[in-house]
Order: C-alpha cells, then structure tokens, then sequence
C-alpha cells in the first residue's frame, strides 16, 4: 500500500496521464514516442518535487523533464489541452484507484475472518456491555457478526467509489477546453478509457465532491475497523482475558515487563483510525474554492489524500492479520457471564415474572433482588427462588441472535 501511494507512484501517474492524453490527442507516431518515455524510473522525483516550489505544482517540471526526452515535434505535442490541475487531479484519481485493490483485497480477508468468527462462535454467550457495564448475554459469534456487518458495507461503498466514482480530469485553462476545439469532448473520453476512469459530465476543477466522496468512504472504513481494534483491546485486557491477539513468541512484548501480551495489532489500527477525522475534515476544509481555479485549497489535497489511502491501507492490513490469528476464550467468556451472580439476567427475569405480577411489580421485585445480589453475595437464583431456572440462564435469553447472525452471513455472500 505504502508503495501505491509514493512520490513515485505519483509521478507514474501524471505521466500515465500525458501519455494517455497524447494517444488522445497527438498524431500517431508522437503519441507512441511520448508515451514510451513516461516512465517514472527514468525521471528525477526529487528534482521534480522542488520544481514545484518555482510553479506551485510538479507539472511544469515534469513537462520539461518529458519534453527534453523527445524530438521536437513529440515534444511539441506534450500536454497538448491540458492544465496542470488536470494532471495532478487525474492522477489522485489513478492514485487512489490502484491504491484501493489491495486495500480491498485487505478488506475482504479481514470480513471473510470476521465471518468464520461468527459462524463458529454463534453460540457461545458472553456479556454483552453497554457504557462499558456488563447489560445482558449475547455471543460472541453476534459481536462478530457485527463486525462483519461494519466491514462489508465499508467495502461495498469503497469497490462502487472505486469502480464507478474516480473520474478522469480533463478542462484546459478555465474547464472550456478550448484548445481543442471541437475535439475536446472526444479527448476526455479517449482518455477516460485508456486510464480505466469514469468520463465525468463536465470538468470538476473547483467542484470537488468527487474526493471528498472518496474521503468520506476511506473515513468510514478505518471507522469501522478502528471500532473492532477498540473492542479487541477491551476484550484483552487482563480482568477481562476474553480475546488475545495471536502471532507467536514475542507479539506484543514490552520493552520493560517480560509478562505483557499487548494488543499490538489493534493498538496500530486505533493508530491509523485517530489521524482519520482531521484528514477527512481538511478535505472537505478545501472545498470551497475560488472560481475557475483554487488558490491552496485543490493544493492541499493531494498529500491528504495519500496519508487517507495509506492509513486505511495500514489499518486494513492490520486488522486482516489481527482477525485471521484472532484466539477466543470461551471459557473466560463464561466465568465473566458468571462474576456478577447472574445479574445480567434481571431483564429476563422480569420478562418472565410480568404475566404473573405485571410489569411494575416485577421491576420492583427484581430491583430488590438485584440489591440483595450486590449488598449480600448471595446469587439472583438465591434471590429469586421462584422464576423459572430457564429465564435465569444466559442461553436462554439470546433472542434471535442466531438469524442475525445468518442475516449477517448472508450479505456478506452477496457481497
């Protein structure tokens, strides 16, 4: 991931740019001489990045750099309609698109593990927790379940942005192309198609829903995955030891206490999803721009851009490997199920009490009993003596978490 978002990756892309808008606009023999000599390999990136300092973009260092590759008449047909926005913009563009496969592909390992959680833990109860207290059982497989729930519609939103919401960028000086005459719009399209990008309805110079959209999408997805790290690390903590984190002899150890087994997988997810909020924010921060053309605001995109791509990427690749080694201790699940005397049954039992007694009453009653639970040690059952044993057990009182977790499974297939 790191790789797809690099300085240099970027500079393949606005030279993958003008050798598509040559084959586009450019005589035949131009456009093949153009396009063997946009290779990044052969450029100076450095050189190029403080050119930038001079023009405020890399594009006229590039062009230099490219024209004094070629004989005079290729080198005459470089750039040829085009702006400087229009090569940085469509490479973000090209950027993003070749950054978000292995994202995705992280993505769908880390809910295909997700999903093999929740189908073999669908039965075993645990506590479930609201305001970080024990409230009332569920399984472990229906956490997961969740989790799979978040990262496949993460996915979805990401592979249709990729596939159908990353367009081309093609305007000339003011969005007119005028340069090309008549042949402006045919440019755009030719384009569009060599670079695998959505032909947009117009140029988008100072309309920039499209990478805010992007922006948004990457912002959800290390949401997601920053949520399933942040119950992983309440999960592992030692009063708690339901989780741990696999990985072998030394994952997680500490520089100073030989005993820790640190959440380290989910520690850097947590990482990545913390910058995420501030990136997003400055994206939609340059939004309003000056007319035909931004004064600052387009030029802050780019890096942003790169650092949403990359955490995303880093915070997939993590939680993938997080997940796939994922150990479960169903037995410590069960003695925390247990801690409290059978408080997180009280629903239960005046759910079963109320045909009998009515709503009020039984709340009243079991409030008592759950008083005498903490005040005395005895346990619910102790105090409760007349409910039925099966509304003071925990598997009992899963509602339908099994079809949920089917439901769950289900739009992860179809997805």
């Amino acid at each position: 991931m790191a790789g797809e978002v690099s300085d240099r990756a970027w500079l393949q892309a606005m030279l993958d740019f003008e050798a598509a808008l040559a084959r586009a606009v450019a005589p035949a023999e131009a456009a093949e001489a153009i396009a063997a000599a946009c290779v990044a390999e052969e450029y100076d990136v450095a050189e190029i990045g403080r050119s930038a300092a001079d023009k405020g973009t890399p594009v006229p260092g590039l062009l230099a750099a490219l024209r004094a590759k070629l004989p005079d008449d290729a080198a005459a047909e470089v750039h040829r309609g085009a702006t400087s926005q229009d090569v940085v913009d469509t490479a973000a563009m090209l950027v993003a698109r070749r950054a978000l496969a292995p994202l995705l592909e992280d993505l769908a390992a880390a809910a295909d593990a997700c999903a093999a959680l929740a189908e073999r833990f669908r039965d075993a109860p645990m506590a479930g927790r609201t305001l970080l207290q024990q409230a009332a059982p569920v399984t472990f497989g229906l956490k997961a379940a969740g989790w799979l729930s978040g990262l496949d519609e993460a996915r979805s939103l990401l592979a249709d942005i990729r596939e159908n919401g990353l367009p081309v960028q093609l305007g000339g000086a003011v969005g007119t192309l005028a340069s090309l005459g008549d042949d402006g719009l045919s440019a755009v399209a030719a384009v569009a198609r060599s670079l695998e990008l959505v032909e947009p309805p117009l140029p988008w110079h100072t309309m920039r829903t499209r990478p805010v959209r992007l922006a948004f999408a990457l912002g959800e997805a290390a949401g997601a995955m920053g949520k399933i790290a942040r119950d992983v690390e309440l999960l592992a903590q030692t009063e708690v030891g339901e989780v741990a984190e696999g990985g072998g002899e030394g994952r997680g150890g500490s520089s100073t206490l030989p005993h820790k087994r640190n959440p380290v997988g989910a520690v850097a997810v947590r990482a990545c999803a913390a910058r995420m909020p501030g990136l997003v924010a400055t994206m939609l921060a340059s939004m309003a721009q000056e007319h035909e053309r931004a004064a600052g605001a387009w030029q802050a995109e780019s890096e942003t851009l790169s650092d949403l791509l990359r955490l995303t990427g880093s915070a997939a690749a993590a939680l993938r490997e997080l997940l796939e080694g994922l150990e479960v201790d169903t037995e410590r699940m069960r003695a925390n199920l247990d801690a409290t005397g059978g408080l997180l049954m009280t629903e239960s039992a005046v759910t079963a009490l109320t045909p009998s007694l009515g709503r009020a009453k039984a709340q009243k009653l079991v409030e008592d009993a759950a008083r005498r639970v903490l005040d005395e040690g005895v346990s619910l059952r102790e105090a409760l003596p007349d409910v039925d044993e099966q509304a003071l057990a925990p598997e009992s009182y899963l509602g339908v978490s099994s079809s949920l977790i089917d439901r769950a499974l289900e739009a992860h297939r179809r997805a």
